[in-house]
């Protein structure tokens, strides 16, 4: 397995057999984690700090529970009650962990390329937890092993991303992936929440849900990121769930054994019908938080070897 990298910070660095790579190892894992046995050692001896920035239910869990099964020595820093909130920079965060000689480094931050900027400063491998509205990488590779595990392929599918894609980081990273596995990609969603050069990434733009979903393999839902918005870009959640949520009538335009998606966390009756979210026949949003885990030990896994094989090596 190749994978010629220190850091795992973005999609855009890596190239479909890397891709490969971390979802075929993803693959073991989900076998290993429905196991009765949950631990390995693929990570004893190695320290893991999770510095999450922002709220995360999801993704802090699953790396925690990752690295924990993986045999890390795992600590979670409550950032909300760090020396940040007492004016301390990122930098000088990074250089005080960095003399504490941790090995993975796991970052979620509200400001776009903040975690890049903090892996230059330290000597250990660093994952990108999420950067403002810049990438995902673990969760388009989840998106895309869930994917391949109900599609049976991760290549030559129609795959319709709906909802907020101008403020959403998933959306970026699942585009940058998706395209580099040959898939034709739908961006669906009003106009004001559509990026402006959002034709440079190669997708297919629709402003009606029935029309952008015809015929689409995989439909894959995005909550609004009020979080990051600073004005009305819709004119009432009502209208939006009227206009672009997820219901049976609108998914019927899709293929009929069309998955539906969600990165979660869901805003029932906004993006997506509730019972829809539930479908079991449809709906493989479980299925994602399940990858979530097997893909973040696959992530770190790769990576800790490559700290083990070169340690005092600057790998690209």
């Amino acid at each position: 397995m190749r994978f010629d990298h220190r850091h795992l910070l973005g999609i855009e660095p890596l190239r479909p057999d890397e891709i490969t790579t971390i979802l075929d190892l993803a693959e073991q894992y989900v076998r290993f984690n429905r196991g009765r046995d949950k631990h390995a050692n693929a990570l004893a001896g190695l320290t893991q700090i999770n510095m999450f920035f922002e709220n995360s239910t999801r993704t802090q869990a699953s790396f925690e529970l990752a690295g924990k099964r993986l045999g890390a020595d795992v600590m979670n820093m409550s950032m909300q009650a760090s020396s940040v909130k007492k004016g301390e920079t990122l930098i000088d965060t990074a250089l005080t962990l960095n003399a504490m000689h941790p090995d993975l480094l796991v970052v979620r931050h509200p400001h776009s390329g903040a975690v890049d900027l903090l892996a230059q400063k330290v000597n250990c491998a660093v994952l990108n937890a999420g950067d403002g509205r810049h990438e995902h990488p673990t969760q388009a590779l989840l998106d895309a092993l869930t994917i391949r595990r109900a599609k049976g392929r991760l290549h030559r599918l129609t795959i319709a991303i709906c909802g907020d894609i101008a403020h959403s980081r998933v959306a970026r990273s699942n585009l940058l992936l998706l395209h580099k596995m040959e898939n034709r990609i739908r961006l669906i969603g009003p106009e004001t929440l559509m990026p402006t050069g959002i034709e440079d990434f190669g997708a297919e733009v629709f402003a009606d849900m029935r029309e952008g979903l015809k015929g689409a393999d995989v439909v894959m839902m995005l909550r609004l990121q009020k979080e990051r918005m600073d004005g009305g870009f819709i004119p009432s959640e009502r209208e939006y769930y009227h206009r672009f949520g997820l219901d049976a009538e609108k998914l019927s335009h899709a293929a009929p054994d069309a998955i539906v998606m969600h990165p979660g966390p869901m805003n029932r009756g906004v993006e997506i019908d509730g019972t829809l979210a539930d479908d079991i026949n449809r709906s493989v949003i479980q299925d994602q938080v399940e990858m979530g885990v097997a893909v973040r030990m696959a992530a770190m896994d790769l990576l800790a070897r490559n700290l083990r094989a070169r340690p005092s090596e600057v790998m690209a």
